[in-house]
């Protein structure tokens, strides 16, 4: 996903924006329910959630932090990576695949044990997003320096294919039914791929929106929903790519969350420090329920569909200055690095 520096000017205003939010927006009872501080102080990106097993995967700098779903306690650390981007899960394998953007590589582990297993070569440059494909059993990585996708062999870890992207690929979402689709962000487009050929099906532009990162879907009702740049989040028909929707979201959004249960979809919009809460009303409406004020830089999330909770990383930045101007990669302060959990009030 997108660079911690970006959110550095969020960390200076965002509180005061939600603030002031917290004022005037209505929360249907959401809030920020728990705040756990895993320690460290890198930046990070990802999250992911294994809702059977009860365990919040959370990426952070050059490990990922593993925190029990129910009390919040870190349970384990997955360590010697690489500018972790993003986890994938297949629990009935007992199997996981962590991103590395730096060094290009996927790091396999046990999810029993939390122990590496094998280490893979992407076949493009800074593997991003991370996705398992239940339907063709493959993993992808989505390479955001070289346009391109690398599919795994998920049992033997082979790469079997390269596929070349329009674009700067970011979130991915698949249907577990022989469909993957994944934001062009550098395009304001998304791309529908067939996981198990290994090519694109259809390219589709995602206008009014601009610059998408976070994706969600609905597989019951054929429904994506791609969160913008522009404070748009728009709603497109995963067989057709036409238009749907588009609905206000908040300022500076990287993640998105869809929640079948429940019929929600969830905006995190880092430089607001808010989360947009979306009522499906039925699969072509669509209305704001909620502005949840979080933290400022909280713009990745991760839903535990048992709950209806969610998981956000965020923390607070030390701004430097280098000959009179803000330095360009401003450090997190020791200790700040938090996850928030947030639902309804009890």
């Amino acid at each position: 996903m997108n660079a911690t520096s970006r959110w550095v000017f969020a960390a200076s205003l965002g509180l005061c924006t939600a603030a002031a939010l917290a004022a005037s927006t209505p929360h249907s009872g959401y809030r920020v329910l728990h705040r756990y501080t895993p320690g460290g102080d890198q930046g990070w990106d990802y999250l992911a959630v294994d809702a059977a097993a009860r365990r919040v995967y959370v990426s952070h700098g050059d490990q990922v932090v593993v925190l029990d779903a129910d009390d919040g306690k870190t349970v384990g650390r997955i360590g010697q990576l690489h500018g972790v981007h993003g986890i994938a899960l297949a629990p009935a394998m007992h199997r996981g695949w962590i991103s590395n953007g730096r060094s290009g590589e996927v790091t396999v582990f046990d999810t029993r044990t939390l122990k590496p297993t094998a280490t893979l070569k992407a076949t493009g440059a800074n593997p991003d997003a991370i996705l398992y494909d239940p339907a063709s059993n493959r993993v992808f990585t989505f390479n955001g320096r070289s346009a391109n996708a690398t599919a795994f062999d998920a049992a033997s870890g082979k790469a079997l294919a390269t596929i070349a992207l329009p674009g700067k690929p970011e979130f991915a979402v698949s249907d577990g039914a022989g469909h993957v689709w994944v934001n062009i962000e550098d395009k304001n487009q998304l791309a529908k791929l067939d996981p198990k050929a290994g090519k694109v099906l259809a390219i589709w532009s995602l206008a009014p929106c601009e610059s998408p990162s976070g994706l969600a879907l609905d597989t019951a009702h054929r429904r994506l929903f791609s969160v913008c740049d522009n404070r748009t989040m728009t709603v497109l028909d995963a067989d057709d790519g036409h238009r749907v929707a588009s609905v206000a979201i908040g300022n500076g959004p990287d993640a998105a969350a869809f929640d079948s249960r429940r019929g929600l979809v969830y905006s995190a919009n880092g430089q607001d420090g808010t989360l947009t809460v979306v009522h499906e009303d039925d699969p072509d409406h669509y209305r704001v329920l909620a502005t949840v004020p979080t933290q400022a830089t909280a713009r990745t999330l991760a839903l535990d569909p048992h709950t209806g909770h969610l998981f956000l990383s965020a923390a607070q930045f030390a701004v430097h200055t280098e000959q009179g101007g803000p330095h360009r990669h401003p450090s997190v302060l020791p200790g700040s690095f938090t996850v928030l959990e947030v639902g309804r009030s009890p």
